[in-house]
């Protein structure tokens, strides 16, 4: 027994063997089945903009007569805000040159891997 598993573990089956079918079935059942029962903690990282003129733009849908977009801000173009009235006005200094005159929704921060605010995500109406 132990003389098959250190022949497994050192992969010296010869290939077209029933061993080395086992080994690469077991591989392969890894591959395809370990992502859907075993929880890696990956999760998708978070896009900012890299340059403090750039403004991320997504289409939200509509409301009534108007569109709705998301604006993603970077954490840093927000000018040290610290309440949420400060918050809304530094969204709206950035996104009002671009876009011209709009009406925030609301917003909400957008969090890196330690948790910390990185942009925040502000659907307007426009």
């Amino acid at each position: 027994m132990l003389k098959t598993l250190r022949s497994y573990f050192w992969w010296t089956y010869e290939r077209g063997s029933m061993h080395y079918d086992v080994m690469v079935t077991l591989i392969l059942l890894f591959l395809f089945l370990g992502p859907r029962f075993i929880d890696f903690n990956d999760r998708p990282v978070e896009t900012v903009a890299l340059h403090s003129s750039e403004v991320l733009v997504k289409e939200a849908g509509t409301s009534g007569q108007s569109s709705r977009f998301l604006y993603q801000i970077r954490a840093d173009d927000m000018q040290g805000a610290s309440t949420d009235d400060e918050r809304r006005a530094a969204i709206l200094r950035v996104i009002e040159p671009i876009s011209g005159e709009v009406t925030l929704e609301r917003f909400e921060p957008v969090r890196d891997a330690q948790g910390h605010i990185i942009a925040y995500d502000a659907w307007v109406l426009r």
